[in-house]
């Protein structure tokens, strides 16, 4: 039961369990609790379950997708169906088109406070994108994550894009942005951004690698734990054959190049800790689209609203704890996918069952062999594939930082060392670095580091830093309407309806 005075209206939806994201941790969560015998509320972004990893076409469009270009699409058959049939027997309420803008605990559980994801949308035929209010005693958290993303000159102009932002397109709208790719970055994930825009009838004219494959050598272990991987790149060898597309390892893009619009890049070699060897600078020409992927960030704003406990991962990334039930610090919240550790999405399926089950209070499922082999592989993938510890040295004074407030790599620096502005708040005050509509998701990591000058040092920035910037009152954009409405008294509310 919620507190008095936190219950849902007639807008809101009451439920056992609550679950934010319907990608593969989210969904295997709602799965696992609903056949687990609760009721459950799963809030989404999106307009249909499968999140990013699982991206296709719109169903009112293709309603039957063959899963072509996705990994693990059986699974996703699998968890899609059983979550449908949970829907038809009323076990889950599915809200699709939400975003959590608010989340708050109380002592007896969760209130959610959600909007609709674009602005000025029609409600759809069941209402799911009027904004809802949904209150759980247990709540799970899926949000995701989104590319990681490191300043190069030039890399404000159209056409350079984060390379999931082109596997989405690709996915969702089944075209390309464009005809003649580069993509740049470190990490397993530029092959099947690679491979798809090949696939798809793009040309891809180099994938950019800062790091070297002999660094897999110390974590053939950890690989071999999951031979599935290996076979991915198998196919993701064969498909860069067919296509003929060079993969060019330590190497990166140190300038993306054109006025108006993207038209190439600069490129060269590095050593092992990001360093340009002088000498082996090229330019591809005939460029429009360049991708960069420098991992993945996880979306962090709920758990750390909610006062989740967080570490600093072996990417340097900011995530939840967790226990072996998926269980963060909070009692009664639960953590699976991204936010506990960026591993893929077979660990997220595997995690997101775990914290269903246990978030419906049904038999807990402690972690498996198979859990704790992908954990492995995951830790192995960050070590091998590092963020090069001197890439600051890429940067020229002018090149922009915050690309929203157009913010530059020297203004940092100006406000660190002059002004002694070394967290994500003072860098806002004197920079406006993170202020602008992505609140920092985009430049919250680089800032972080140039603010503590710890790039060039290889040392990822710190827990506090990391949290500075992604902790937010408003977890996303939100009408000043429904702020307002929140003072309002119920009866003001309610004579607004009726007039």
């Amino acid at each position: 039961m919620s507190p008095a005075g936190n219950r849902p209206g007639n807008d809101g939806v009451n439920a056992d369990v609550a679950v934010v994201g319907a990608g593969p941790a989210g969904l295997a969560a709602a799965v696992a609790a609903a056949e687990a015998g609760a009721a459950v509320a799963v809030v989404d972004a999106g307009s249909q379950p499968g999140g990013q990893f699982w991206r296709h076409r719109p169903e009112t469009i293709v309603p039957e997708p063959d899963g072509r270009g996705h990994h693990g699409w059986r699974t996703y058959v699998d968890l899609r169906s059983r979550f449908d049939a949970a829907r038809a027997a009323g076990r889950i309420t599915y809200l699709p088109g939400l975003q959590v803008w608010m989340a708050q605990n109380y002592d007896g559980g969760f209130t959610l406070r959600t909007t609709p994801t674009v602005a000025g949308v029609p409600p759809r035929d069941n209402g799911s994108s009027v904004a809802r209010t949904v209150v759980a005693p247990r709540l799970v958290l899926c949000p995701g994550g989104y590319d990681r993303q490191l300043p190069v000159p030039g890399w404000e102009l159209p056409g350079a894009m984060a390379a999931g932002g082109i596997q989405a397109f690709i996915k969702g709208n089944a075209a390309l942005p464009g005809k003649r790719f580069v993509i740049a970055g470190t990490g397993p994930f530029l092959l099947p951004v690679a491979a798809g825009v090949a696939e798809a009838g793009g040309q891809v004219l180099a994938v950019l690698e800062s790091s070297s494959g002999s660094a897999w050598l110390p974590h053939l272990r950890a690989a071999a734990g999951v031979p599935g991987k290996a076979l991915e790149g198998a196919e993701y060898a064969s498909i860069f054959a067919r296509h003929r597309i060079p993969y060019r390892q330590r190497s990166i893009v140190t300038e993306v190049l054109g006025t108006n619009h993207v038209t190439g890049v600069r490129t060269a070699k590095v050593d092992s800790v990001g360093r340009v060897r002088p000498g082996t600078e090229r330019i591809y020409q005939g460029v429009d689209v360049v991708g960069f992927g420098w991992g993945f960030t996880p979306q962090m704003e709920l758990p750390l609203s909610l006062g989740a406990e967080t570490r600093l991962d072996a990417d340097g990334s900011l995530v939840g704890v967790v226990d072996e039930h998926q269980q963060s610090s909070v009692r009664g919240l639960y953590l699976a996918g991204e936010v506990t550790g960026v591993g893929g999405a077979s660990l997220a399926v595997l995690e997101g069952l775990a914290a269903g089950t246990a978030a419906a209070r049904g038999r807990a499922l402690s972690s498996s062999k198979t859990m704790w082999r992908h954990r492995k592989f995951a830790q192995a993938m960050h070590k091998a594939h590092p963020i090069p510890p001197s890439w600051q040295e890429w940067l020229t004074p002018d090149t922009a930082v915050c690309r929203c407030e157009e913010v530059t790599a020297g203004q940092i620096a100006d406000a660190r060392d002059l002004l002694d502005a070394r967290d994500a708040r003072s860098l806002k005050s004197f920079t406006r670095a993170g202020m602008g509509w992505c609140q920092g998701r985009v430049c919250g990591f680089a800032t972080a580091c140039l603010g503590e000058g710890t790039g060039n040092q290889g040392a990822a920035p710190s827990v506090g830093s990391l949290a500075g910037s992604a902790k937010r009152p408003l977890a996303a954009p939100v009408a000043i309407g429904e702020l307002t409405a929140l003072a309002e008294p119920a009866e003001t509310n309610l004579q607004t309806k009726k007039n």
